[in-house]
């Protein structure tokens, strides 16, 4: 089949795109509100009309929650698995958005047109452009130049509670030989990635007790244990003075980069004095030896989230808190096993813990990194044909953030993913006035095009 007519349709065909995608992100569907049920459903229905229009054997799936929308259309190798979310986080607060969230349009703006709205970005104006490029194959050649199944999620936002549970009832549904992720951005503006490395999450809420009440200080302070202090003595305990964890065994599974993956990453010309000073920092605070990439992408940290005790309303009040607690999280990379940290995390404080305290924990989650295999040739071939569309060269590049599905993936169906997207760093995402540029959408899907012909070819 050739390339050319189908990324000139994807060209001519542009406006039209956009009134799909705007179609789509007026249904307000967001997962996390009961009070939207009906709409999140409105837009898993809406999928499957769209897929059906184009010749996909497409259906919604119930689940106890939001449906999951699967449609597979095309013959031959290889099979790619598409997946997306068609969700959206809510909006509040509302009044800081400039124009109403579930009324996208697309504007104008310093560094070029951009789609504003709830969701442009996150997830369904990354999804779209992979509709619209196999919309383009299938337009100009008639067929799919190979195997591809569509895979929509209803609940990503809010922690995915059907999914894995769907997945491993229905693996044949949506096993293929290799999945495709579309819930990442671009390195830069004129530079594409795809993500090899995610990092894993661990949670923990830690809490001190200390008195059976809250006492007066002028009476109790001084023979009375604080749980602030106690608290503040493990949380300080977590780190040393070069910035590694000093939870025991915290290192065990922790590789170093390959080579030829940290040659990308420093010709990638990354700059960390930007970086933090965009927020107002100067000086990297994490491990002394490794580079604000490195600390980022590849390398695992432990990080407090929040701390409260004692009385913190306005004005002052003089007392010891009969209780302490911070929340901590943990990403990890390569094979850190969470469930052995977090023994070994809670060992930790147990054992620190003074007289008269005791510690109560509730978690929150616990999901291992997920690292591509990059041998894989797809994996190249992939990165090749995203060059071609852009630029700067694409480079495999790591994230600091968690994509459960793609461990899911790997787990349960024994597949590889591929986690290619066109957001951008500006975008937005899970706040208010959330966008996506124009440009990423049009060249996203023109990157889809060129993929799926690559892949294809083998």
């Amino acid at each position: 089949m050739t390339l050319a007519p189908v990324l000139d349709r994807i060209d001519r065909d542009l406006d039209s795109a956009l009134e799909r995608l705007m179609a789509l992100l007026r249904i307000p569907s967001i997962s996390t509100d009961p009070a939207y049920d009906g709409e999140v459903a409105r837009a898993a229905d809406w999928l499957v009309e769209d897929l059906r229009s184009m010749g996909f054997d497409a259906q919604a799936h119930s689940t106890a929650g939001h449906p999951m929308v699967v449609g597979t259309a095309g013959t031959g190798a290889p099979h790619l698995l598409f997946y997306g979310h068609y969700d959206v986080q809510p909006v509040d607060p509302l009044s800081l958005w400039h124009r109403d969230p579930f009324d996208p349009a697309v504007e104008e703006t310093d560094t070029g047109r951009v789609i504003r709205g709830r969701g442009a970005a996150d997830d369904k104006g990354q999804l779209m452009t992979f509709v619209e490029a196999c919309r383009a194959w299938i337009a100009v050649h008639g067929a799919l130049p190979c195997k591809v199944t569509m895979f929509f999620e209803g609940e990503e936002e809010s922690g995915s509670p059907s999914l894995v549970p769907w997945m491993k009832e229905n693996p044949d549904a949506i096993r293929a030989d290799l999945a495709l992720i579309c819930d990442t951005g671009l390195f830069d503006s004129e530079t594409p990635a795809i993500t090899t490395m995610l990092r894993g999450l661990l949670g923990e809420e830690l809490t001190i007790t200390g008195p059976r009440i809250d006492l007066h200080s002028g009476m109790y302070g001084g023979p009375a244990r604080n749980p602030i202090r106690v608290l503040s003595r493990v949380l300080a305990a977590l780190h040393d003075d070069q910035g590694r964890v000093t939870v025991p065994g915290f290192y065990d599974g922790v590789p170093e980069i390959p080579a030829e993956i940290r040659a990308q990453w420093d010709g990638l010309g990354f700059d960390a004095d930007a970086f933090l000073g965009a927020v107002g920092l100067s000086q990297p605070a994490g491990e002394a030896d490794r580079t604000a990439l490195e600390m980022i992408w590849s390398r695992p940290t432990c990080e407090i989230n929040g701390i409260s005790g004692g009385y913190t309303g306005e004005g002052f009040k003089t007392v010891l808190p009969s209780k302490a607690s911070a929340k901590i999280s943990f990403r990890l990379v390569g094979t850190q096993d969470p469930h052995a940290i977090r023994k070994s995390f809670r060992r930790m404080v147990e054992e620190m813990l003074p007289p008269d305290c005791t510690a109560s924990w509730h978690d929150h989650g616990a999901s291992p990194a997920s690292v591509m295999t990059t041998d894989d040739p797809a994996f190249e071939t992939a990165r090749r044909a995203l060059s071609a569309e852009w630029p700067n060269l694409a480079a495999f590049i790591g994230s600091g953030g968690s994509i459960p599905v793609a461990g899911y993936i790997r787990s349960i169906l024994g597949m590889e993913s591929m986690l290619i997207g066109f957001g951008r760093d500006d975008d937005a995402i899970h706040s208010p006035n959330e966008k996506y540029h124009l440009s990423s959408f049009h060249r996203g899907a023109r990157s889809w095009v060129r993929i799926l012909d690559a892949l294809a070819k083998g």
